[in-house]
């Protein structure tokens, strides 16, 4: 059954947005990138939930439904343990409660990676229930084959090259990538292999800054760099990351606020006020009316 439904605004606090605005679309991030160059920036970020979706949705080109949701959402210790299922729940979410950016939805570990055929039954049925736009997958060269078979079947296909967390017990960590001259040729190689494929864009995360810049400076396709360089065609960040709910983060992140604190005073003040019996007040209370 498909997890997409409309929102009924007259009792759910996830109110749509009154006047929605025209949804990006693939051709219209692709087109950003002319002639090898972005003049304005693509900025995406992370969202799992549909009043998330809402907040962010003005501000982003693109919202990513990551698989980081197993760490961020599930205190899970990888992202190597989330499901098809968590990815397509949380996808309709983020479809439901944006109407601007362009939403993207993981594949999760294990979804796609055996073939092109089971890759394609994976990827249909997120963008079926979730209503995404398209989806992202981790691999570069070996990933090739898939890409270019979702691409042909109408399956937009964002790749995910250099440190690929999927990968991370291959990898032997999250350190960054392209530090060797063979790492750096075989990155390249992958971001190369991803756009001829039929990738219409691509993450590059965790990779050396001279390594970023050129394989934004290799491809046609838009480069959202994460931990990679400002001279990417984009940006990306785990939302929670950035906005400080997590004590410890990358070293590529940078904390625009601290919520985390405020919601911990807010916390505070409210167990406070519930003790001392001062809440609730008269402002929250029922009475017969006079």
């Amino acid at each position: 059954m498909s997890t997409t439904f409309t929102l009924d605004t007259s009792t759910s606090r996830a109110n749509p947005t009154p006047a929605p605005m025209k949804r990006l679309t693939v051709p219209a991030i692709q087109r950003r990138k002319f002639e090898g160059k972005t003049e304005e920036p693509l900025v995406m970020l992370t969202a799992y939930t549909a009043r998330q979706a809402q907040i962010l949705d003005p501000h982003c080109d693109m919202l990513l439904v990551g698989d980081s949701l197993g760490q961020v959402i599930y205190g899970l210790p990888s992202t190597l343990a989330v499901t098809l299922d968590m990815m397509i729940a949380h996808g309709a979410a983020v479809v439901r409660g944006s109407y601007h950016s362009l939403v993207l939805v993981d594949m999760p570990f294990g979804s796609y990676e055996a073939s092109p055929q089971v890759a394609f039954a994976s990827a249909s049925r997120v963008m079926a229930e979730t209503g995404c736009a398209g989806v992202k997958l981790e691999g570069g060269q070996a990933m090739a084959e898939t890409i270019a078979f979702l691409a042909a079947r109408g399956i937009p296909v964002m790749a995910h090259v250099g440190l690929t967390p999927q990968a991370v017990n291959a990898l032997g960590g999250y350190g960054a990538r392209g530090k060797s001259q063979q790492e750096h040729a075989k990155i390249l190689g992958d971001a190369r292999a991803v756009a001829e494929a039929g990738a219409f864009a691509l993450v590059l995360e965790g990779v050396m800054e001279e390594l970023a810049v050129a394989v934004t400076e290799s491809v046609d396709i838009p480069v959202i760099g994460i931990g990679a360089s400002a001279r990417c065609d984009g940006q990306v960040l785990v939302t929670e990351d950035m906005l400080g709910m997590f004590d410890r983060v990358p070293r590529f992140v940078k904390r625009y606020e601290n919520i985390a604190e405020t919601i911990d005073g807010a916390a505070a003040r409210y167990a406070a006020e519930v003790r001392d019996r001062s809440f609730p007040t008269e402002d929250q209370v029922y009475r017969p009316k006079k």
